[in-house]
């Protein structure tokens, strides 16, 4: 990137070159500084440094000058870039209206007399460009957050639509069972979306504090670091990052208490501290490596900005994973709703439609249950999709329930002279022999009074009849298993 550019505009040579020499004793070799002569001259090389992407943070301009004044100048500059800044040299004689319209029509920064006192040029010229840069980071951070804002709302619009889908649907459930599987499952997804929501929300917000906090100390920080100090720095960010692993507070504790010790060995002050940070970057073995950093008296300094640009990567990694866990999660939801209108079998893939409303129960499963898969390869099968997967909410809804919520849920998938057979698993209490013979039956119910319709399995046998299949049951106590046969044929 190049370096930013001041233009200092004046057509008395001594003013220019005294300008030039009090800018570069008070910004050093950061910023290149350039002079005019002439206003005509300014704005012919302010134009060629824009069209050139230099950054130009700054002008400094005469007031009374040949040809073209000051202000007119300052105008014209702000037309061409509104966020530069501009200073107004004024000598005593100086006209006020052509201050005042600089004021008004330039957005000037400031106005200072000739002879300016050197101190308060430096410190209006140092304040000037630290401004600039505050706001073009703020700009570019606005902008970022608008992109993501953006993101959001599509996906929250493409919730939206998918959820009016699912909406126009129910229209189609003439059975009050499928209204009340589609409240439950519903339910899961509102949890599955606010989670990984609730992790971008959480992570943008880190970024921004730090950005907003840190981000204009650390070119001095860096600036003050010796070049050992930065191969310390940037070896302990590369080790943190290839930390994937996540500790408990227990493990964090106990490489903590192991770390301490090693640490007071080497006469380390403020070992505790330093233990914590380390274990937080995940930077507890082999760390010999760092030992002559943490021996130095800026030790802590260095660590804790390495710890808190770790957790700035940490963050983007967290947007990035929730974002995945998000876009899963409608995908599947998008799936589940799909209805064919034409109410003809299509060619479809049920280990796809069994996988969508496993994601959808993701919710359900991850407090107690095990799930297993056995899925066999084979082709897409003619079916009706829509009602199919109707077929393995009601089958895993019920296992879930049977098991109390604990336990596993077992899924086999495979192939069997043409057909697709599909078996579903759970560790409950099982199903009495008596009762086998009439599950099937509408409005039959196991379930206390409120809690069931009894028409969730007499929902599931319409639909696998409809497709000239069957379905089947096995009960012993602590394993029952639901099988479907489905033909594969267009008819």
């Amino acid at each position: 990137m190049s370096q930013p550019v001041i233009i200092c505009v004046d057509d008395q040579k001594s003013i220019l070159d005294c300008l030039q020499v009090e800018l570069i004793e008070a910004l050093g070799d950061e910023y290149i500084i350039e002079t005019a002569d002439s206003g005509e001259y300014a704005l012919a090389l302010f134009q060629e440094l824009i069209n050139e992407n230099y950054d130009i943070p700054l002008i400094i301009s005469d007031c009374m000058m040949p040809n073209m004044s000051g202000d007119e100048l300052l105008m014209q500059i702000h037309n061409i870039s509104p966020e530069t800044f501009k200073i107004l040299l004024t000598a005593g004689t100086s006209r006020a209206d052509v201050v005042v319209n600089a004021l008004n029509h330039a957005n000037l920064y400031r106005y200072m007399l000739k002879p300016w006192d050197k101190g308060d040029l430096a410190l209006t010229v140092y304040e000037a460009v630290k401004s600039y840069f505050k706001n073009q980071l703020l700009e570019e951070q606005n902008d970022a957050l608008k992109d993501m804002n953006t993101q959001l709302q599509e996906r929250t619009l493409t919730l939206s639509q998918t959820i009016q889908d699912l909406k126009d649907t129910q229209q189609e459930l003439i059975h009050s069972e499928k209204m009340a599987t589609l409240g439950q499952v519903m339910a899961g997804v509102a949890h599955e979306i606010n989670t990984p929501l609730g992790a971008i929300r959480s992570s943008v917000e880190n970024i921004a504090t730090f950005l907003n906090q840190n981000l204009e100390e650390l070119p001095t920080f860096f600036r003050l670091l010796s070049e050992e100090s930065q191969q310390y720095f940037f070896a302990l960010l590369k080790k943190s990052s290839r930390h994937k692993t996540i500790l408990s507070s227990k493990e964090k504790r106990q490489y903590r208490r192991a770390l301490i010790p090693q640490l007071n060995e080497q006469d380390i002050s403020n070992a505790t501290t330093i233990a914590d940070t380390l274990v937080e970057m995940g930077i507890y073995e082999d760390i010999e490596a760092f030992l002559p950093l943490l021996k130095t008296p800026k030790s802590q300094e260095i660590l804790n900005t390495a710890y808190q640009l770790s957790s700035l990567n940490q963050s983007t990694q967290n947007i990035i994973t929730a974002s995945k866990n998000a876009a899963k999660v409608v995908s599947a939801l998008k799936n589940f709703v799909h209805y064919d209108q034409t109410g003809k079998k299509i060619e479809a893939d049920i280990i796809k439609g069994i996988e969508t409303v496993l994601t959808l129960y993701q919710n359900q499963f991850k407090y107690g249950v095990k799930v297993i898969k056995n899925y066999a390869d084979f082709p897409p099968i003619w079916c009706y999709p829509g009602e199919l997967n109707q077929v393995w909410t009601n089958l895993v809804q019920n296992a879930l329930q049977a098991m109390n919520y604990k336990g596993t849920l077992k899924i086999d998938v495979s192939i069997q002279y043409n057909h697709a057979i599909v078996s579903i698993t759970d560790s409950g209490m099982g199903i009495p022999d008596d009762l086998k013979l009439t599950i099937f039956d509408a409005f039959f119910t196991t379930k206390p009074a409120g809690e069931g319709s009894g028409l969730g399995l007499d929902i599931v046998k319409k639909i696998i009849d409809k497709h000239d299949g069957k379905v089947t049951v096995s009960s012993i106590v602590g394993e029952t298993t639901f099988t479907v046969s489905i033909p594969n044929y267009e008819k």
